[in-house]
């Protein structure tokens, strides 16, 4: 049966698992407004988790078929994936910032081929070891290519604009640009007195930009035809600074739980990221290639037991780590390395 909880003030989350994942779900949040119910996120594009979903809005007196709209946060499959089915079943419109349907568009563009050829050239340049790399050529050459999630996402219709209400009836949503753990994420701040009374500034549906007790995943998205050099760390610092800068009663999260303490909360983050950026400058002691720096980091277990789609998503978190670092001045390629190296530069150590 769907978990679902009262949050007061018209809103309500639903928990809507996500398979084998350990996550273990979504927090899809319902919004009234005096046009219909709104869905902030959907959840992960699978039978059981559609579902789930029915059942919940069931229990809570509402149909897929009354839903008016669909704002997203960002667009990961366990955020986005079942909007096209929503919007088939209800006519709902879907939001999302122009960064991240971007992303989208882009994907949906891409053959599953395409998106592991790019991939494997990626990871070598990273300085993956061909071990490594094998089983990605070996699916290409044999054809026995899998869908990538987000292949079938549903293009948006409308855009949100930051810093701008949401057209929203009844209700005043403010969308808050928060780049970092996607180009386009966006936290909503629905600037309404807390129905408990609690002290602060109403409350945030914060997506996967702040969570209770995990740092989000940062990672690198740029078009695979461009040279622009991104640095989504430090687009993820910035915007936890502003929205720690908000003090909201309560935070909504789309994982784990709702919590109050958000500028708390968004110390802890900002202690860890500087703690990390620290550490990731003394193992530059020596020349890094941007695989060798993940297999050093310390992760949730070892190396050795992360799984393999897993490791190559630490890979990129590597490397948005080193953008950083090269960004701050703290560290420096290592001229004529291939695949490229970094180590820490003068004021790095």
């Amino acid at each position: 049966m769907t978990q679902v909880t009262e949050h007061g003030g018209g809103v309500w989350s639903l928990k809507v698992p996500i398979p084998d994942n350990p996550l273990g779900h979504t927090l899809v949040h319902l919004l009234d407004t005096d046009s219909g119910p709104v869905l902030i996120d959907t959840g992960w594009d699978d039978p059981a988790s559609w579902d789930t979903l029915v059942d919940g809005l069931a229990a809570l007196g509402t149909g897929i078929k009354d839903i008016h709209g669909v704002v997203i946060t960002h667009h990961h499959p366990d955020h986005h994936g079942l909007s096209g089915q929503v919007r088939e079943a209800s006519g709902a419109w879907i939001a999302m910032h122009a960064a991240d349907t971007q992303v989208v568009r882009r994907t949906r563009a891409r053959k599953p081929g395409e998106w592991l050829d790019y991939l494997t050239v990626k990871l070598a340049a990273a300085g993956a070891p061909e071990e490594h790399l094998a089983p990605m050529r070996a699916a290409r050459t044999s054809g026995r290519v899998t869908t990538m999630p987000g292949l079938n996402s549903a293009l948006p219709d409308r855009e949100i604009t930051p810093g701008e209400l949401l057209d929203l009836p009844g209700r005043r949503m403010r969308a808050i640009w928060t780049p970092g753990h996607t180009p386009g994420h966006v936290c909503l701040h629905l600037e309404e007195e807390h129905p408990s009374r609690l002290a602060g500034h109403g409350r945030l549906f914060s997506g996967d930009h702040l969570l209770p007790e995990i740092s989000p995943h940062i990672g690198l998205y740029e078009d695979p035809a461009e040279e622009a050099v991104t640095d989504p760390l430090g687009d993820y610092l910035d915007s936890l600074e502003r929205i720690g800068r908000l003090g909201v009663a309560e935070v909504l999260p789309a994982h784990q739980y709702a919590f109050t303490d958000s500028a708390g909360r968004v110390r802890e983050l900002l202690e860890h990221h500087e703690e990390r950026l620290a550490d990731l400058r003394r193992l530059l002691a020596e020349p890094l290639t941007p695989w060798q720096l993940a297999t050093r980091m310390e992760w949730n277990r070892p190396w050795a037991q992360i799984p393999y789609g897993s490791q190559n998503i630490a890979v990129s978190e590597a490397e948005a780590h080193l953008r950083r670092l090269v960004k701050l001045g703290h560290a420096e390629a290592v001229e004529g390395s291939d695949p490229v190296a970094y180590v820490a530069g003068p004021s790095g150590v």
